[in-house]
């Protein structure tokens, strides 16, 4: 952590960025068309003028991780887009409604200070007793679990820990609950993992409105298509024996006269109602022609020798397409379309599974949704009207399947963790579970596990001056019971989740690097099993202020060992691994020197500038401005030199993905060549340019791990796999390959025809460039 000097001197993120926020919603709050759209906006919009006041008036430190002043980095920030803090505590705000019963069972007044000294009175500690016994509650913020682990460690004579974590929480007693929210069920502590709870498969299916397609189908079916029948019957009564229709004499035919205003009047109340279909308001279409010269007829003089000839031609249509009315083919064709229609709506489905969620516990996953998405039962029908036996179609299916909870390995063969970021969701689930086995007593444990799950949910802040996210061990109540944690077995179960979750994620999603959360979770792992396994984040170009910490030089380090001595990474991204090898050993003696030298590794940066100016020939200095794009290329070298967790996942963590470097590396390769793809036709292609070359640098990795064979097999794949794909795809990729093929043959990637495929730049990408198709 800095010192107080150094948060003084802390240099804050331009407001700017927090002034284009504030415009953007208060524009989509004053012009969206969505009401519930303008209301976020709007709140968003409070929130953003709150971060620009508190900037202005010092009370918000943007870029600290202690950004509101007065509180300690242990307390959670109400955090908006970009990492910038509102000001508020999550844990703050108005009493919730579980406090106010808790302040109405202990007769006390309704504000958290009293609440406080409640529960740490003979009563209030009862029942925090029982939270711990039964399991039944629910911690959203880690602040929620304070109590509870004064609780346990009072009721376990700990009171000298547990009085000093009361001293260190009484500041914030009145602000802030640090109590949870009582539950139907224990906090979930099983190896399965969900991705949607309960409630969330409720909420998409309660989202569901009536397809007004659908609808409008439905009511063309059962409402105008008989009615249309009506008016063709009313006006073949008129037909003469060859079948032409007449319009009848009024006194002769005063029946059909009244029969025919019948219809009319019908006809309004219709159109009264039934408001989704409007084809029947459309002059040129047959029913409104057979109704309109109806009413010429029956209200005035009749048609003329025009629309007489329209009303025939109409009626020989219908008769021509469907058949008379009453006719066998006629009747078939409505019996048909009736069944059609009579088919209950994706809305009505939804809501009978809604009903059926209803009685669920909300906040878990779902161990067997199979039971949830039964056709319709007897039962069900008499109920609801819906038809015995209606299938649950896969529209409504969907979100109750995406409740599922199982081991993780089945939630991605499902195809319900679809990417790295998703999957870096679920994770902490797991995570949690795992750093929890290091308590031996059960109610701990469980305490742990609902801590930890609370914990991962915490946003990021944005951070300079290479200061880092507060860990876990951090927060006062986690600090209190570290002591209560057995070494027995913990580190082994923690490396077996570790090497575990790293095969899991590199062999799901090849091609893309470790989104940020989910190296938060593999650094828990990584330190909770004593590995010293350093994990490297990806750095933000646009706040990027050109240090790195010490962990990216002996993350590179951790790389050479492991690819060294001529790996085809190496030798392709013409890196001198012994000299960074070198540097690493020279700093961490340094650094044993020099123990209150800056937590940077300089000579890494250097390193990454100088490849940076390198490889990129236009980057600017520093003496004249320096662009986002610049950093880019910086940080893209560190990714290169340290493989961005690869080299750690493969050497420290051991892990063996199952189906092989080869078909990994192939896997690589397709995602590069979808991502070429979409460069065509795209107005700005750069965030897919710089998608495509981190496929490629994983695929380069993992060729690089590939036997002999294997990777001579997967190299002269290439141009197959290149060739299935539309032409512009193979012609942008061909530099790459030329490139890679003449790093093979010994040759460097940008000789002659041949590319680096590197992301950024800062002028032009060649890939970006429009190819020419060659004839024959």
């Amino acid at each position: 952590m800095n010192s107080d000097a150094d948060q003084q001197h802390l240099a804050q993120a331009d407001p700017a960025y927090a002034s284009g926020q504030l415009a953007r919603e208060l524009r989509t709050a004053l012009t969206h068309d969505d009401p519930d759209t303008r209301r976020r906006a709007g709140e968003r919009g409070r929130s953003w003028r709150s971060v620009l006041t508190g900037m202005a008036e010092g009370v918000l430190t943007i870029g600290s991780r202690t950004p509101v002043v007065g509180l300690p980095a242990w307390v959670t920030p109400e955090v908006l887009r970009g990492g910038f803090a509102t000001g508020e505590a999550g844990a703050a705000g108005p009493l919730t409604e579980y406090e106010r019963e808790a302040a109405r069972a202990g007769g006390v007044p309704c504000e958290r200070q009293a609440l406080f000294t409640y529960w740490l009175s003979a009563a209030g500690l009862g029942r925090l007793y029982d939270f711990l016994d039964s399991g039944r509650y629910e911690v959203t913020l880690p602040e929620e679990a304070a109590l509870l682990t004064v609780a346990w460690l009072a009721r376990t004579g700990r009171t000298e820990a547990a009085a000093a974590l009361v001293a260190e929480l009484a500041p914030f007693a009145g602000r802030l609950r640090f109590t949870p929210r009582p539950a139907g069920r224990p906090v979930p502590g099983a190896d399965a993992v969900h991705r949607q709870t309960v409630a969330d498969a409720g909420e998409t299916l309660a989202r569901r409105r009536p397809s007004k397609a659908v609808e409008t189908q439905r009511e063309a079916l059962t409402v105008w298509g008989p009615f249309g029948d009506e008016l063709l019957t009313h006006w073949l009564e008129t037909a003469d024996d060859e079948g032409v229709v007449r319009v009848p004499e009024r006194a002769a035919h005063l029946d059909w006269y009244v029969r025919g205003g019948d219809l009319l009047w019908h006809y309004r109340e219709l159109a009264r109602r039934h408001t989704h279909c409007t084809k029947h308001l459309d002059g040129k279409q047959n029913l409104a022609i057979l109704r309109d010269v109806l009413d010429e007829t029956v209200t005035r003089r009749g048609p003329g020798p025009r629309r007489l000839g329209l009303l025939r031609h109409a009626v020989t249509s219908m008769v021509r397409r469907r058949g008379v009315p009453g006719s066998a083919p006629h009747e078939a064709l409505r019996r048909e379309q009736a069944a059609q229609a009579a088919l209950p709506s994706h809305h009505a489905l939804a809501q009978l599974v809604l009903r059926r969620l209803a009685g669920l516990e909300q906040s878990v996953g779902l161990t067997d949704p199979g039971p949830l998405l039964v056709p319709v039962t007897e039962a069900e029908a008499r109920e609801t009207g819906l038809p015995e036996g209606a299938a649950i179609p896969a529209a409504v299916r969907r979100p109750v399947e995406g409740a599922l909870s199982a081991s993780l390995e089945t939630l991605v063969e499902r195809g319900l963790v679809p990417s790295a970021e998703v999957l870096a969701e679920i994770v902490p689930q797991l995570v949690a579970v795992t750093a929890a086995q290091a308590y031996p007593e059960g109610a701990l444990r469980t305490l742990a596990v609902a801590n930890h799950r609370a914990f991962a949910g915490r946003r990021s802040l944005l951070l300079l001056n290479l200061q880092q996210q507060v860990r876990i061990e951090e927060l006062p109540w986690v600090r209190a019971v570290a002591g209560q944690k057995t070494e027995d077995g913990a580190d082994r179960v923690a490396s077996v989740a570790l090497r575990r979750l790293g095969e899991l994620a590199v062999q799901a999603f090849p091609a893309t690097i470790l989104p940020n959360p989910l190296v938060r979770e593999l650094s828990v792992l990584a330190r909770q099993a004593d590995l010293g396994t350093p994990f490297v984040e990806e750095l933000a170009c646009d706040i990027f202020t050109g240090a790195f910490g010490p962990k990216f030089l002996a993350s590179a380090r951790v790389a050479a060992e492991l690819l060294g001595g001529g790996s085809l990474y190496e030798r392709y991204y013409r890196i001198d691994y012994a000299a960074v090898r070198n540097l690493a050993i020279a700093e961490a003696g340094e650094a044993l020197t020099r123990p209150g030298r800056p937590r940077t590794s300089p000579g890494f940066g250097t390193l990454c500038r100088e490849r940076a100016a390198a490889f990129s020939p236009g980057s600017r200095s520093r003496s004249s401005g320096w662009s986002v794009a610049d950093n880019g290329t910086v940080i893209e070298q560190a990714q290169i030199l340290t493989t961005h967790n690869l080299a750690t996942l493969v050497h420290r963590v051991g892990i063996t993905p199952a189906p092989g470097w080869a078909d990994l590396a192939r896997r690589s390769f397709v995602a590069v060549c979808r991502l070429t793809g979409r460069v065509h036709g795209q107005v700005f292609p750069l965030a897919t340019i710089k998608d495509a070359a981190y496929a490629w640098r994983q695929m380069v990795f993992q060729l690089s791990l590939c036997t002999a064979r294997e990777r001579a097999a997967t190299l002269a794949w290439l141009s197959e796999e290149t060739a299935r794909h539309p032409w512009p795809v193979g012609a942008r990729l061909a530099p790459a390959l030329t490139g890679l093929r003449q790093v093979t043959e010994g040759g460097h990637a940008d000789d002659g025809t041949g590319r680096l495929f590197l992301g950024w730049t800062t002028g032009g990408h060649w890939l970006r460039r429009e190819p020419e198709r060659h004839r024959g």
